[in-house]
């Protein structure tokens, strides 16, 4: 057939555009050449909408259609905003003194660890920060207002000190008078044939590039973050750099502290450092079992609160951070019940981050430990855990700071040995004592050397840095802690004698947090009722507080105040406060009870769990059969 045409051209072709431009989104994608992603339809809508952007104008460039919020005068000519009141229409003013008020709360409340600030508003608080505003420029200072702007300016020319030879010859005898040699770092200097050993690259563990990749993935990606400390060295296991990092750039991320292996220090150390730590952060002591552990109620119940804060989120993503070997894996192992984390008595065992499910709400992040390059000996780093034993240099050289860290005393209880004078001489009789010898019978001092070390970082012997300021009255109240635990539940390992035993202080107004959490006990066992359910039935046992677990499998100490104490009366509340509080399980004749009969009673008065029908809990067919008709 003969094609039709007419005076405006030829006929639109109906149906799909077939051309091959780039800005049609009909366009076959097969076979082009030199176009890996080809333009989809929402780029390519995207594209026209710039275009709208601008005034679109004819070959002479008079404009035909004006640009978005651009209008025309009544005399024809273009105006340069448009008077519409799209741009007006959301506008508000606020006054000065609750702009001042605004400003004196808000930087109050970031602030204050304690407290959060939720961003929910799209306006630009951040604008109302008036430092930046009434911070001084000292640009009279570089140069004058004359020397810019008067007659006698000068300020194309180079800024010289000196205006003339005198005072060059003079500055010049000046420096030669105040050089010396050993400010110099370009002079050659005679070593006497000796220098310093370039460092182990072990001791840069910790330390790479792909370690500090991982953190920031893991700190960019989580709501709260829990910095994990050692109770043995709170102090020496923290991150400065990384605080300040939180504080700074992240201040809108939580962070808290948990204060790990609590039971290889005695209790009232760690009674000392939850209160010193507890004026910066959060802090919660905890203690990494599978069996037996301590904390988990209380981190727990916090990490609820925190979701329940952020409502406005599915969920929220928990980071854990801190030194290598400080038990961050260990931790996410205890709150699940379950080994979810590959864990190790050595450094570095955790190479990349990973997700794990806590619950419906709440997933935890494992994070490899990292160390901030700074001014710390080898001695320090091998001490603190960061190096694995086996691939120190030298061990015996470490051994000497051991024994200045631990008591003599504690050492002859763990090895048996007594009566050395020197590091070597006591490595020497601890090889003869265990049998590590060499050809000879000579004592193999770097095995015995690895040892002891290893026997340091995994906690067998008794150490811990004791709390600034422990020798006066510690003054605690209830009031000023953020989490109440019961630290009388601790199962310290190690046993401690001498100074290193004392009996916990007491704490003020406990019998009105005691009153406060009876109060509130059905209440919250309401909202305990109504929490996230867990992932599979273990974690469900486990996180779920109102459970019957017996106490040597959970820990049940409350965020709000122990549990410990809301079974007592106000005396025996005093008396456990101060520390002499003792459970003594006797008859109706009030004689003790031997062993044999304490336990019999134990498991006659303990709890049992009740489990329920599979077809009265489950949707199954016949689950209403002997329902009763209507």
């Amino acid at each position: 057939m003969p094609k039709t045409t007419s005076a405006t051209g030829p006929p639109r072709k109906q149906g799909i555009n077939r051309a091959g431009h780039s800005m049609n989104p009909d366009r076959p994608k097969e076979g082009l050449k030199g176009v890996a992603k080809p333009r989809t339809k929402g780029t390519i809508k995207r594209l026209q909408m710039y275009r709208n952007f601008k005034a679109k104008r004819d070959k002479s460039g008079k404009i035909i259609t004006p640009a978005p919020f651009q209008g025309w005068l009544n005399a024809g000519t273009q105006a340069r905003v448009e008077p519409s009141p799209r741009w007006f229409g959301n506008s508000r003013v606020i006054s000065q003194n609750a702009l001042q008020k605004f400003q004196t709360e808000m930087g109050a409340a970031i602030k204050n660890p304690f407290q959060v600030v939720m961003k929910a508003t799209n306006l630009p608080i951040t604008l109302l920060n008036e430092k930046a505003k009434n911070a001084r420029v000292h640009l009279l200072d570089t140069e004058s207002f004359q020397s810019v702007f008067g007659p006698k300016k000068s300020r194309k020319k180079p800024n010289i000190q000196v205006r003339g030879m005198d005072e060059l010859s003079d500055m010049a005898n000046k420096k030669m008078d105040d050089y010396s040699n050993e400010k110099d770092s370009n002079i050659v200097r005679d070593d006497g044939g000796v220098k310093d050993m370039p460092r182990d690259w072990v001791m840069a563990a910790g330390q790479s590039k792909r370690i500090w990749n991982e953190l920031y993935k893991v700190v960019d990606s989580s709501d709260v973050l829990l910095q994990v400390l050692d109770a043995r060295d709170p102090m020496g296991t923290r991150s400065p750099y990384l605080e300040k990092y939180l504080k700074t750039e992240k201040p809108h991320k939580h962070l808290i502290f948990i204060l790990n292996k609590v039971d290889l220090i005695p209790t009232w150390v760690t009674q000392r450092w939850l209160n010193l730590l507890n004026k910066e952060y959060p802090t919660i002591a905890f203690h990494a079992s599978m069996t037996h552990p301590f904390g988990k109620g209380s981190l727990i119940n916090l990490l609820r609160q925190l979701g329940k804060l952020h409502i406005d989120k599915k969920q929220i993503s928990v980071g854990f951070l801190g030194y290598p070997n400080v038990g961050k894996s260990s931790v996410i192992n205890t709150l699940r019940s379950k080994k979810v984390c590959k864990v190790a008595p050595i450094a570095g065992e955790t190479k990349v981050w990973q997700y794990i499910t806590l619950m419906k709400r709440v997933y935890l992040i494992d994070c490899p430990g990292v160390v901030y390059p700074s001014a710390e000996s080898d001695t320090e780093k091998v001490l603190k855990g960061v190096v694995r034993v086996e691939l120190v240099n030298n061990p015996e050289d470490y051994i000497q700071h051991v024994l200045e860290r631990v008591k003599p005393e504690y050492l002859k209880k763990t090895y048996k040995v007594d009566g050395w004078t020197t590091h070597i001489e006591f490595l020497e009789k601890l090889a003869f004592k265990s049998g590590k010898l060499l050809k000879k019978g000579e004592p193999d001092i770097t095995i015995v050397a690895r040892m002891v070390l290893n026997d340091w970082q995994r906690g067998k012997l008794p150490f811990f840095v004791c709390p600034p300021g422990c020798e006066q009255p510690l003054e605690q109240n209830v009031e000023e802690l953020p989490v109440v635990q019961d630290l009388h539940k601790i199962r310290v390992g190690l046993s401690f004698e001498g100074e290193d035993n004392k009996k916990l202080e007491p704490i003020k107004n406990i019998e009105k947090a005691v009153q406060e959490y009876k109060e509130n006990d059905d209440s919250q066992t309401d909202i305990d009722s109504q929490a996230d359910t867990t992932i599979d039935s273990q974690a469900d046992s486990t996180i779920n507080t109102n459970t019957s677990v017996d106490d040597e499998d959970y820990d049940s100490d409350s965020s709000d105040v122990s549990n410990f104490y809301s079974d007592m009366d106000q005396s025996e509340v005093a008396e456990a406060t101060s520390g002499d509080f003792k459970v003594e399980s006797t008859g109706s004749g009030g004689k003790k009870l031997t062993s044999k009969q304490r336990r019999a009673l134990e498991r006659a008065t303990k709890r049992k769990k009740i489990g329920s029908n599979f077809y009265e809990v489950t949707n199954v067919k016949n689950r209403n059969r002997n329902k009763k008709k209507v």
